[in-house]
């Protein structure tokens, strides 16, 4: 059975850092992104990579702050988040899709739980 299970999410003061992780098990994924869910919005694509990191993808509003990684090895991504933002408080989901990358939910097939970031001031 495929999971995606992310961790690292928490409470950090506007400017800080946080690393979040998505443990995968159950497939191995050529496309795996983040995506984040704020209260009574539309969940947003946040940044997505390919099985070799050949392609990344990043939304201009986390562009220069987040940096998104895999490892193989472990079959976990990570998304490195830096200079956080109030706005960047929101729920951030895992993504993965055996056959496709891109900045769209339709491009993803499995999706983790979730995990909370809140940005305070």
């Amino acid at each position: 059975q495929v999971m995606l299970v992310e961790s690292g999410g928490g409470l950090v003061q506007a400017g800080g850092s946080l690393r979040l992780s998505c443990a995968a098990s159950g497939g191995f994924f050529y496309g795996m992104g983040w995506f984040r869910q704020a209260p009574g919005k539309e969940r947003e694509f946040v940044a997505a990579i390919s099985r070799s990191a050949e392609i990344t993808y990043y939304a201009d509003s986390v562009k220069g702050r987040f940096s998104i990684s895999r490892d193989n090895g472990k079959n976990t991504l990570y998304l490195q988040m830096n200079s956080l933002k109030l706005e960047d408080t929101a729920v951030y989901y895992c993504a993965a899709s055996y056959g496709s990358i891109g900045r769209n939910r339709d491009n993803y097939n499995y999706w983790g739980q979730g995990t909370q970031v809140t940005v305070s001031s």
